[in-house]
Order: C-alpha cells, then sequence, then structure tokens
C-alpha cells in the first residue's frame, strides 16, 4: 500500500498535465472552438449571399422585368419614346 499512493499521484499529475499542455490539451480546445465559431458565421454570411444570387437568378429567368431593371441600371438602357433626364450637382461651395 506504501507504493500505490505515490504511484496513482504520479499518475495523475501526468494525465492533468497532458490534460493541460500536451497535445489537443484545453487551450487548443478553446482556440478550435473559437474558430469554428468564425467559420459557421463565415458560412452563413455566404450561405445568404448564394440565397441572394439564386434569388437573382430565377428573377432571370422568369421574367423581362429583371433584365430590363439590371439593363437601366448597370447599362443605362433607354427604350424608344423615353426621355432621360441627367442632373449635375456643384461639387465646389460657390465662394461667398
Amino acid at each position: 500500500m506504501r507504493f500505490v499512493t505515490p504511484i496513482l499521484l504520479i499518475l495523475l499529475v501526468l494525465l492533468q498535465y497532458r490534460l493541460w499542455f500536451g497535445r489537443n490539451s484545453m487551450p487548443d480546445y478553446v482556440v478550435l472552438t473559437e474558430r469554428v465559431a468564425e467559420q459557421q458565421l463565415t458560412n452563413e454570411k455566404l450561405k445568404r449571399r448564394n440565397e441572394l444570387l439564386y434569388a437573382e437568378i430565377g428573377d432571370l429567368k422568369s421574367g423581362l422585368d429583371a433584365i430590363e431593371e439590371r439593363a437601366r441600371n448597370e447599362l443605362g438602357l433607354i427604350q424608344k419614346d423615353e426621355v432621360f433626364y441627367r442632373i449635375y450637382q456643384d461639387l465646389e461651395e460657390p465662394d461667398s
């Protein structure tokens, strides 16, 4: 019985050392948990972006309204019998 207690104590210390400082220890677990949380946020953002892109693709496939809107905004489409007005603002303030 005299040798069992020190051996068990040494075994306990070795296991605790491995738990706190060894490979796959508690600090490693905390770091990996934080990285997983960050990756999940990134994945959610990308998932929302993909959903918007799929919705836009569906709009473009289903009708001409989305195509016309995109042409007006990105390419400056002006249809026949429409009047286009461009308003310029002075970027400089007049001298007083």
